[in-house]
């Protein structure tokens, strides 16, 4: 299916710089100006709590929602943002947390993992699984139903809660939602290769992330980086594994859920046409990423049990 042209470039735009073209700074400031001007008005919410938790490198922010429907203890899902593991804050998902707590509903955490290139690989991946031991661990306080407690993320932020899933020594999670998740460094698949347009993400936006997060290329063979390349997949909790038709990570997404489907675990995975990288934050622009949101929510719920 053709690409959507609501996610193509418009003439006038096409002269903005590529983010991999930019300094890391600047990157971090155009990718948050993108985002909030797709991302349409945020949805009310019973609450928005700004607070930190003990990370290893020091303390984190966190965001945590709570739906207008807020009683009791609650299913609550720990979500990861998106941006190459070097763009972007719990500011980036906020459309995206308050549009998922009110659906499902369940209660929505967002976590403020430290960026590269300033923190390299594996930071993120030690301040996304202290996060989410953390909450477990307090869940009273929280107001966290332990038992219904899920992660998910868009892009490598999809990443980051695949990851996550691996730590077997973590709390037990009842599910895991993928967006458009990077899984495997090395990249060679057909759709890295098909989707090269230099106006928008490429090869070389992957690559650029990458060499930021990762501080020697060896580190993209660790399946902390790299869950594709885990060995062992089974035990997983289920997954909903969202890919865009556009995409050069899409390959790759739907590999690692022939992976989990191979080691037994429940798979939904979901390949939405005509869609570009990004489109699951453009519920202002983009009617597939209402779609795909309502899917997201009806998997939560069934998992959550709500």
């Amino acid at each position: 299916m053709p690409l959507d042209p609501r996610l193509t470039p418009a003439p006038e735009n096409t002269a903005s710089p590529p983010l991999y073209t930019l300094s890391v700074e600047e990157a971090r400031a155009a990718d948050l100006a993108a985002i909030r001007a797709a991302a349409g008005a945020g949805e009310p919410v019973r609450h928005v709590t700004d607070r930190r938790l003990p990370g290893p490198g020091g303390d984190l922010p966190i965001r945590v929602y709570r739906p207008v429907d807020a009683a009791g203890p609650l299913p609550t899902v720990v979500y990861f943002f998106g941006g190459g593991w070097a763009l972007g804050s719990i500011d980036t998902s906020d459309e995206i947390c308050r549009a998922l707590a009110n659906a499902v509903p369940c209660q929505v955490i967002t976590v403020g993992y430290r960026l590269a290139p300033e923190h390299k690989f594996p930071a993120a991946v030690d301040d996304c699984r202290t996060a989410v031991a953390w909450i477990a661990a307090n869940a009273a306080e929280l107001g966290v139903d332990p038992d219904r407690l899920a992660v998910a993320g868009d892009s490598a932020g999809g990443n980051l809660a695949a990851v996550v899933t691996l730590d077997r020594g973590g709390p037990p999670l009842a599910a895991q939602v993928l967006v458009y998740p990077n899984t495997d460094h090395r990249g060679d698949t057909g759709s890295m290769r098909e989707n090269d347009d230099p106006a928008a993400f490429n090869r070389r936006s992957v690559a650029w992330y990458w060499g930021h997060y990762l501080a020697s290329p060896d580190d993209g063979r660790d399946p902390r980086a790299s869950p594709l390349l885990a060995e062992d997949l089974t035990g997983l909790p289920p997954a909903l594994v969202i890919t865009a038709e556009h995409d050069p990570l899409r390959d790759e997404g739907e590999q690692y859920a022939d992976r989990l489907r191979e080691a037994g675990v429940p798979v939904v995975a979901t390949r939405y046409p005509g869609t570009a990288h990004g489109f699951f934050a453009m519920s202002g622009v983009v009617d597939a990423a209402r779609e795909a949101r309502a899917e997201v929510a009806a998997f939560l719920r069934a998992h959550l049990g709500r």
